[in-house]
């Protein structure tokens, strides 16, 4: 077994520590935050995930996984951090140069340092060459090239699970290894292969690191022909759930559903790395962002006519986390429209979601904002939001809301 230092116990680093754990790897775990080094060496997640507590906890008792605010030396390095994007859509890398800085001081020849944060291409080369500038005694490899003997061996192998089925998905889910030469990706698959059942497919770093970027625009193109035909039926007084339905009846159609709009940590912010890359070819990519980003305002747009005929509109808000059954409010379509609402100080927002225990810290020091449960905020609202389909709201029963004004982004009310 190896010795593993994981940089960002965040939604990917911390279930991949704790599984490298299981495995019987001994790992370090790293991260800027002392809250959430101290919860992990107390055994506890700083968010939810089922499965998690268990392994982490597991892993925390043997002693096989502890963390610090620190890299140390090891055999393998993790970076399972940020990867943002500035004003402009213009990606940020401050997180990977930042741990890349972290970890040079540990650095000793031949050691494995694997990106999984999900990068715009070149990205690997850029850590190479951030490390090389901090560390001129040792020696990097250069993509497509033999690795020198001794030499870093660079990897990119892009994280591919989903929250609320990460611990299974870190398992069964088939991994891409990209090199920075042919000899860094065997020695990146040597430690993958000690815990995932799925297949490991070789490449170079570039084109793995495209792979996901790619993966990441798929969905949300199709995310916006079914989010634009939601459009085109409010226009024409059709429902568009019941179109997309009969629509996929069809043999070899399948429609994805409409929403708020695009969240979380990938979806909503990958592709523009690609448009970055290549703004004159992405044009298809950049159109799908942009339809996915003006969603939120849609329905904004749409709960705000509905409340002109109140005088002092309330609405009830059902649903801040990105998507169902998650506690995840990353770039959430939901908590934007809970802030545009709010802002505009004419309407008293009330917001319930079983899947958060406060407000979001975007909207909990607006006025007229309040975090209710799911019966105070259907029985006081005057008009009813439906943002985020959570188990719980597809429970309810909706002939309790047919005396109230319902904007259902995400179709809870036309499903049998």
């Amino acid at each position: 077994m190896s010795r593993v230092c994981v940089v960002g116990l965040g939604y990917i680093g911390l279930p991949t520590a704790a599984m490298l754990a299981s495995r019987g790897h001994e790992v370090i775990g790293c991260d800027i935050s002392d809250r959430v080094v101290q919860l992990v060496n107390s055994g506890q997640s700083h968010f939810r995930e089922p499965d998690l507590d268990m392994l982490l906890a597991a892993a925390v008792q043997t002693g096989r996984l502890r963390a610090q605010t620190r890299p140390a030396e090891a055999e393998y390095f993790i970076l399972a951090v940020p990867t943002p994007f500035r004003d402009g859509h213009r990606p940020d890398l401050t997180y990977v140069e930042a741990a890349a800085d972290s970890i040079a001081p540990v650095l000793c020849a031949g050691d494995t340092v694997i990106l999984e944060s999900t990068s715009p291409v070149g990205t690997t080369e850029l850590l190479a060459t951030r490390i090389a500038a901090a560390r001129p005694d040792l020696v990097m490899p250069v993509r497509g090239e033999p690795a020198p003997d001794g030499c870093i061996h660079l990897a990119h192998c892009p994280e591919r699970i989903l929250p609320g089925s990460m611990v299974r998905e870190l398992v069964e889910n088939d991994r891409i290894i990209g090199g920075m030469s042919e000899d860094c990706g065997p020695k990146a698959f040597a430690l993958y292969d000690s815990f995932v059942k799925g297949r490991a497919f070789m490449t170079d770093c570039r084109t793995a690191e495209f792979v996901k970027l790619t993966e990441n625009a798929f969905r949300d193109v199709n995310i916006a022909f079914a989010n634009e035909l939601s459009l085109i039926c409010d226009r024409l007084g059709i429902d568009v759930w019941h179109a997309i339905d009969l629509a996929n009846r069809h043999p070899r159609v399948n429609i994805l559903q409409p929403g708020a709009g695009v969240g979380g940590h990938c979806i909503a912010v990958d592709p523009w790395f690609i448009v970055d890359s290549a703004p004159e070819q992405a044009r298809l990519i950049r159109m799908a962002r942009e339809v996915n980003d003006g969603k939120p305002h849609r329905v904004v747009q749409q709960i705000r006519d509905h409340a002109e005929r109140f005088r002092a509109p309330r609405v009830a808000c059902y649903g801040v986390t990105y998507k169902p059954d998650v506690d995840d409010l990353r770039e959430s379509p939901a908590v934007e429209i809970v802030q545009e609402l709010a802002k505009a100080g004419d309407i008293e927002v009330l917001v319930c979601d079983p899947w958060v225990d406060a407000l979001p810290p975007q909207v909990a020091t607006l006025p007229k904002v309040r975090l209710v449960d799911a019966e105070t905020a259907r029985r006081q609202a005057d008009i009813v939001a439906f943002l985020v389909g959570h188990r719980q709201f597809r429970r309810l029963d909706r002939k309790l809301f047919l005396n109230k004004i319902v904007v259902d982004a995400v179709g809870l009310m036309s499903r049998e």
